[in-house]
């Protein structure tokens, strides 16, 4: 739940919608009593501050909460005795209501109080044409609007009460889950009889997954209160891009190593590694860095002068090592920041780079907004952008109305809801028909258990019927922020209830079935009267999020240029490449939608654009980086690089050109052979920390190669510029021994004396490994089963842990739960194995197995407990 939901935002949306609906249904309940009004008056007025309360407020602080709530009532109360007053003149109600949905997207424009206000004054308006009533009532609902308001941001105060910091902790915790997720995909990828393909399938699903997540938590950093200041925001978007970048690195390594032969020894040592860093829970990142040592040692054993291959693995070997540390020594500063402020001052404050929506990273909305924009013109052209909403809301409303009033006259306002959904939160056409996609399929589905539970139920049991309502909306809004559909279910499930308090039950089937047709009618239209009225196209805004990319690339590449010949800039390189990502989950939320839709070779072209995008900013934030280093460069080192730099911009200037106006030529002008000379030129300058300044070139080469073919794949031409020029099993369980006595401090290492000797180890303190008589022997079947106890001093009953076992090749062989103090793994052949014993009460501890064939064996196991 934490890796899918990061900061729990659906799920504090589901609890908002069910502390909001209780408070507010009863609140109205109890006040019809007290004022003397109808009950189902009273209890619509109050479920409708909850309603809005829960799908419309979602401020992160208690002032912005407060604000909005107690604002809330008021253009509901002010709009409310006009529509009781418009209710018995048919034209002019349903004028009114079509002048209010294009109302409310016109005051959208102007914020989350601007939208509230827009949102309650359609809601007045279409209960008062629903629902007859007296003028003289006006008022006690109004007071029921207000206690109920107060009610409901009492209640959330008391049980949601807004905690950002807290949010940023478990976002943390999702960020562990992924890591832990590519960490058990690499080390499955590494078994020699485990399926290689599907095991890097879905160590690359766990990639994508790590990226979105870090990517919401660095739109979490931008909100108010997350952080303590913004010096503390900025370091911790630093130690999460260099943890995410140590992980994805980790990742393309073992990619690689899978293809490779590597020496069983090597492959065993670095299996360990990876479980280990599975196993590592919160707060003991320092546990890595003897897994990294380790695997120093196991690749420094690979013979020198083999083959190209081996000399290959062992660097890939290197390259995980020094990424596990890197990644112990992030996630520690990085975790230590989640409570405390920051010590020291960041070069640069944090400044937002992510925009979320619905607590997840911006998709098509930005750059919908900019193409929107970008419609005004001269004269009248100017309020374009502004009425381009309430026109296409009002025309299709004025259109919708009197066909959903044919259809059924007593809930046209059906039809406009309809509307309203569609055309808000969508940008492109593809948008609104999957929107119209999933309406319809929710509807379907919740229609069904609707049904099923109101026979279940029966008539009179109103309790129940309300629990029911109450539940489905809070369900729904769980599941609104995963898939519009899942509130879709919950809703109708909910007004199914509703319904049967009024409408006979055999007649609920058919009310549905004309509720989903002016849905659908609503819906229907308002996709053509967006397509027709002033429209945004998919393809300019697939045209503006690629601009978008582009122009997030150049301002990296100029960021790098001036950290390097000015480095008291304020300049964040990390931020530059955290855009990137942003951007190319834009991209990919455009392009995607085409890709599946049945376009021939221009789908398969967006597909490779998307792969080389993806490298790209792979590329990026390895550049990012590297180059973040305090150097300041020669007059004519930094005259070569900024020629590099204004070279590779005019490229991106003429891709941009070619992808958002279909310009002819334009070339692409390669900067490679211009970077190999300013490599050389560093390296026979011999200046200091030339090796970071020297990945940082090789990435900015290998990202200009990456977008040259982009750009060759739009047709531009591309040029270049002138230029002026294994060892023994035996020593590799020694060493894991070794490596498994630093994990607890004063444990002796007569395992590993004892192996180096070819002989089992005898009794360490807390470890002892036994050969008893053949009861329990598994002579004859050429297996072992080996069993013993786990002790340590926090629990004398008895530890509760997981057991995993790697055998000599890198291959795990088992993995069980060791309970009440105990664990037993049959079945073991005969050799060396490794056990990790792993818990959230303990730091993992590595013990080496010697298993000898013909009996059983026990083996006990010290814990030492966490921290």
């Amino acid at each position: 739940m934490l890796a899918s939901d990061p900061g729990l935002g659906h799920l504090q949306a589901g609890w908002r919608a069910l502390v909001s609906m209780t408070v507010s249904l009863s609140v109205g309940y109890g006040m019809t009593h007290v004022l003397d009004v109808p009950t189902m008056l009273g209890m619509v007025v109050g479920g409708m501050m909850g309603l809005m309360s829960a799908f419309v407020v979602a401020e992160n602080t208690p002032l912005r909460l407060a604000r909005s709530s107690l604002w809330m009532p008021l253009p509901y109360c002010a709009a409310l005795p006009i529509a009781s007053w418009a209710h018995p003149h048919r034209m002019l109600d349903l004028t009114l209501l079509v002048v209010a949905l294009a109302f409310a997207f016109f005051l959208a424009r102007f914020g989350p109080i601007g939208l509230l206000t827009g949102m309650m004054t359609f809601n007045a308006f279409m209960v008062g044409g629903i629902i007859v009533i007296p003028l003289d009532t006006c008022g006690p609902l109004a007071v029921i609007a207000v206690v109920a308001s107060v009610a409901v941001l009492l209640a959330r105060l008391l049980l949601c009460y807004p905690m950002p910091r807290e949010d940023l902790l478990r976002t943390q915790r999702a960020f562990l889950v992924e890591a832990r997720r590519i960490a058990d995909a690499a080390a499955t990828a590494l078994d020699p009889d485990a399926d290689q393909a599907t095991a890097v399938k879905r160590m690359s699903r766990a990639q994508r997954r790590l990226n979105i997540t870090t990517v919401t938590i660095d739109g979490h950093l931008a909100q108010p209160e997350v952080a303590a200041d913004p010096d503390t925001a900025e370091l911790l978007h630093q130690y999460l891009f260099d943890a995410e970048l140590a992980l994805q690195g980790i990742g393309q390594a073992i990619q690689k190593l899978t293809a490779r032969q590597v020496p069983a020894p090597l492959r065993e040592t670095l299996v360990i590694g990876l479980v280990i860093a599975r196993d590592t829970h919160l707060g003991q990142a320092d546990a890595l860095r003897p897994a990294a040592e380790l695997i120093r040692q196991q690749a420094a054993a690979v013979p020198e002068g083999t083959s190209a291959e081996q000399a290959e693995v062992r660097a890939l070997a290197h390259r995980v090592a020094d990424l596990l540390d890197g990644l112990a020594e992030s996630l520690a500063r990085w975790l230590e920041l989640g409570w405390s402020s920051s010590t020291v001052r960041a070069r640069v404050p944090f400044q937002p780079t992510v925009a979320l929506e619905r607590n997840r990273p911006a998709e098509a909305g930005p750059a919908a907004k900019r193409v929107a924009a970008a419609q005004a013109g001269p004269g009248w052209r100017r309020a374009v952008p502004s009425l381009r909403a309430p026109l296409q809301a009002g025309v299709a409303a004025a259109i919708t109305c009197p066909l959903a009033d044919a259809i059924n006259g007593q809930r046209f306002y059906w039809g406009l809801v309809g509307v309203m959904i569609t055309l808000f939160g969508t940008n492109t056409t593809h948008e609104r028909l999957r929107k119209l996609a999933h309406r319809v399929v929710g509807t379907a589905v919740g229609a069904v258990i609707g049904i099923v539970l109101l026979h279940l139920i029966g008539p009179g049991h109103i309790w129940w019927t309300l629990a029911v309502i109450v539940g489905g909306l809070a369900i729904g809004s769980w599941g609104m922020q995963r898939q519009y559909a899942y509130w879709v279910v919950g809703l109708v499930a909910a007004l199914v209830q509703m319904y049967g308090l009024t409408t006979p039950y055999d007649d609920v089937n058919w009310l549905l079935t004309q509720r989903l047709m002016d849905n659908a009618l609503g819906c229907a239209i308002a996709t053509v009267c967006a397509a027709v009225i002033f429209p945004v196209s998919t393809r300019k805004v697939a045209g503006e999020v690629q601009r978008g990319y582009l122009s997030a690339m150049e301002h990296l590449i100029q960021q790098v240029a001036l950290r390097w010949t000015d480095p008291k800039a304020p300049v964040r390189l990390r931020g530059a490449a955290r855009a990137l990502d942003a951007a190319l989950l834009q991209v990919r939320s455009v392009v995607r939608p085409l890709v599946r839709m049945p376009l021939g070779g221009r789908g398969r072209g967006n597909e490779s654009a998307l792969g080389i995008l993806n490298t790209a900013t792979r590329h990026a934030h390895t550049l990012a980086a590297a180059a973040d280093v305090d150097i300041r460069l020669a007059p004519e080192s930094a005259a070569r690089l900024r020629r590099v730099c204004d070279v590779f911009v005019d490229s991106l200037h003429a891709l941009d050109r070619r992808i958002t106006k279909g310009e002819e030529g334009g070339t692409w002008v390669r900067v490679s052979p211009l970077i190999h000379e300013l490599t050389d030129h560093l390296r026979t300058a011999d200046r200091p920390r030339a090796d970071r300044l020297h990945t940082a070139l090789h990435e900015l080469a290998a990202l200009d190669e990456a977008l040259a073919a982009l750009a060759e794949g739009r047709g531009l031409a591309t040029t270049t510029p002138p230029t002026t020029r294994t060892a023994p099993a035996d020593r590799t369980h020694t060493a894991l021994a070794a490596w498994a006595a630093t994990l607890r401090p004063g444990t002796t290492t007569n395992t590993a004396r004892a192996h180096s000797a070819g002989a089992p180890a005898a009794g360490a303190a807390g470890h002892r490994t036994t050969a008893p008589a053949a009861t329990a022997s598994s002579a004859g079947s050429g297996t072992v089963t080996v069993s013993g106890a786990l002790h340590c001093p926090a629990h004398p009953d008895g530890c509760s842990a997981w057991i995993t076992v790697i055998s000599d090749r890198g291959k795990r062989e088992a993995l069980v739960r060791a309970a009440g103090g105990g664990y037993r793994l049959p079945g073991l052949r005969p050799g060396g194995y490794t056990l990790i014993a792993s818990s959230p009460a303990h730091a993992p501890r590595a013990e080496f197995l010697l298993v000898a064939p013909g009996h059983a064996q026990r083996h006990d196991i010290t814990l030492a407990p966490a921290g």
